[in-house]
């Protein structure tokens, strides 16, 4: 096998690899990557046919994954939803995801509190792509679930419950916890500060007209 050769079956590779993936964008741009690199190949062996396709894959590619992360923090592409804590819907969201959420949630415990609760769905069109579970302790909220799906992990959908809105602010709460034990939390990137063995958000003081 010639150098040439192996850069095809690389490429090849990857096309096979990124159809594999959970996560759209990894999928997008593991499969641009096949794309360009079997480009090359294919144009050094003058298959034009082969390099036309691949162009054209490699623009649909680019084309998705500019949308992508061009709307990956556009509260108007990801909305937060609140359901009620015993909604039929999140108790089935939670019974399909239950393996995924114990892998990256092992200590989730939601049945057992008796604090005030709430239940956020995040939606991407009529899709959920995450879903934020808590319970009130004093003026903190108490995160106990922050769960997101296997397509959209490549994402921080959960800032839209955090930092887009002011669910927890208009309610009075002045801290976000996040769970302990959360397997790969993303928080640091929200703003979020290491305190023990959890993050913690600083809620900003609603204004004075809102208190009054």
């Amino acid at each position: 096998m010639n150098w040439l050769d192996l850069i095809g079956w690389i490429g090849s590779a990857l096309l096979v690899w990124s159809l594999l993936q959970t996560r759209v964008l990894r999928l997008r741009a593991l499969n641009l990557v096949g794309c360009l690199v079997l480009i090359g190949y294919n144009a050094a062996l003058a298959v034009w046919p082969m390099v036309g396709l691949n162009v054209v894959l490699a623009v649909i590619n680019v084309w998705y994954l500019r949308k992508m992360l061009r709307t990956r923090h556009d509260e108007e592409t990801y909305q937060v939803v609140e359901v009620g804590v015993h909604d039929q819907f999140l108790a089935h969201t939670l019974r399909v995801h239950a393996a995924d959420i114990a892998r990256f949630n092992p200590d989730f415990h939601w049945v057992g509190h008796t604090s005030q609760r709430s239940a956020f769905l995040v939606v991407r069109a009529d899709e959920v792509v995450g879903v934020v579970l808590a319970h009130a302790e004093a003026d903190v909220v108490q995160v106990d679930l922050d769960y997101v799906t296997q397509r959209f992990r490549d994402f921080t959908p959960g800032e839209f419950v955090y930092r887009r809105s002011s669910l927890f602010t208009d309610r009075g709460f002045r801290r976000v916890v996040s769970p302990s034990g959360m397997v790969a939390p993303y928080y640091h990137r929200l703003g979020f500060r290491p305190e023990g063995g959890s993050y913690v958000l600083d809620l900003p003081a609603p204004p004075v007209a809102d208190r009054a």
